[in-house]
């Protein structure tokens, strides 16, 4: 498990706090597997096939408490993400965080990346559940700059998009969603994502007392829609403690977790 620290901080050159809080996320052990169930072309499929007396899906109020205190920490998986929100917020200052859940991933950053003091402006997009909880979880603790829409449309103009293990859970596909936007923004960091050799699937994850749709997409397909919508990988990274075969139908082989960080390159 250390040696996945060593690397990470290595690479990316992650400061002795947040390397220290790291060790203790590794101190815990790994991610719990994900227990897939069933393989399907389409999210729709998918849905339709959520077990009897299990909530369908993501929009759901006993998904929102879920894992929010171990996500609202600096883990492993996110020393490549701190690493380029360094580097690029002195250029930054409104940040979509797409798929944000209550917030939790500018609790976990805020002290180290000084958001308060570089006076960057947070805004969480999620399901309306997600969106319910994280306003009044905001407003408890006073954070004025962290902010929740429920529609992409009414994001203002932003410099960076974060996708912190969206795109699995996303009911669109990811250019859709982009083109939702009133503009795309200069900066992509997608992580945690999940990408196979061959062609997309879908499967089932039981998340609390739901099921939820988890797509694992095409490499290669997700890599020429991201060319589409004007945008070069920049840097690309793999996350074995997210890496691990298609249980649901072991012949497909494994599902690769990947990151990217991507820039706009073409209007």
């Amino acid at each position: 498990m250390l040696n996945r620290l060593s690397a990470a901080t290595k690479r990316y050159g992650i400061a002795g706090t947040v390397r220290a809080a790291m060790r203790k996320a590794l101190s815990l052990g790994n991610e719990p597997p994900e227990l897939l169930r069933g393989v399907f072309s389409t999210y729709e499929e998918a849905i339709a096939a959520v077990s009897p007396g299990l909530l369908a899906g993501y929009n759901n109020q006993e998904i929102v408490d879920e894992c929010v205190e171990h996500f609202s920490t600096i883990l492993p998986s996110d020393a490549p993400v701190l690493q380029w929100l360094e580097r690029l917020l002195p250029s930054v200052t409104t940040i979509l965080d797409a798929g944000g859940h209550v917030g939790v991933k500018y609790r976990a950053f805020r002290e180290h990346l000084r958001l308060d003091d570089r006076q960057v402006n947070w805004i969480v997009y999620d399901t309306p559940a997600m969106v319910r909880a994280g306003r009044q979880r905001a407003a408890r603790e006073g954070l004025e700059r962290l902010s929740f829409i429920e529609k992409p449309k009414d994001a203002p103009l932003i410099d960076l998009m974060l996708c912190s293990g969206l795109l699995q859970f996303l009911d669109i596909p990811f250019p859709e969603l982009m083109r939702q936007l009133p503009a795309r923004p200069r900066h992509l960091l997608l992580n945690k994502v999940a990408t196979r050799d061959g062609r997309t699937v879908v499967t089932l994850v039981r998340i609390a007392g739901a099921e939820v749709p988890y797509q694992i997409r095409d490499r290669a397909e997700f890599l020429r829609s991201l060319d589409s919508l004007g945008y070069e990988i920049v840097d690309e990274w793999v996350l074995p403690e997210f890496t691990r075969p298609i249980t649901a139908d072991p012949s497909l082989g494994a599902s690769t977790s990947r990151g990217y960080y991507a820039r706009l390159s073409r209007p």
